[in-house]
């Protein structure tokens, strides 16, 4: 048996202890708001998550949605959200390298209310690919509605929680050069 030695992508217990953290404080915001349609913190810590640690840790998207979606309904639906949620986690992580971005809260709030919009186009389009829908557009423009909502959410949640994910972003990971 051969030596394993940590690469890069591995995580030590503490590293996946915060993690977990992140999931459950995910988990628990998309279940405090589930009366309001589209509205809730878990998108904000995605983006969040992506901006200070990059795309590495998806896997925090991927539980939420997996642990969620247990209770709540699971379906076909939760393949388009996961492809979703990555394409707007993989578009934050590639931000988080532009200067103007990192520095700019406003930027990174403009940002999150464009993911509710770009989420729910991606998951409208994959949405009418799975379900064998006869029309993209009408059944995008019959949700308009909750992706505004979840757009506004975003807006609300990100700026809500930036300072305090950088606070404790900044304490776990020392270390690493993190924003502002």
């Amino acid at each position: 048996m051969r030596n394993f030695k940590p690469t890069k992508m591995s995580f030590s217990v503490q590293e996946i202890a915060y993690l977990a953290l992140l999931v459950a404080a995910s988990v628990v915001g998309r279940t405090l708001f589930q009366p309001l349609p589209n509205v809730q913190p878990m998108t904000a810590i995605f983006l969040l998550v992506a901006l200070y640690l990059g795309c590495v840790r998806l896997i925090v998207a991927l539980l939420c949605l997996l642990i969620t979606n247990f209770y709540m309904g699971m379906g076909i639906w939760m393949i388009a959200q996961a492809v979703s949620y990555t394409v707007v986690i993989l578009m934050m992580s590639g931000l988080r390298h532009v200067p103007i971005v990192k520095r700019s809260l406003i930027l990174q709030v403009i940002f999150s209310i464009l993911a509710g919009f770009l989420y729910g186009f991606v998951v409208s389009l994959l949405s009418v690919y799975l379900l064998g829908l006869p029309s993209f557009w009408g059944y995008y423009l019959q949700g308009i509605s909750f992706d505004t909502l979840h757009a506004v959410g975003n807006g609300f949640f990100y700026g809500l929680l930036a300072p305090i994910f950088r606070r404790l972003f900044h304490r776990y990971y020392p270390a690493k050069k993190l924003i502002y």
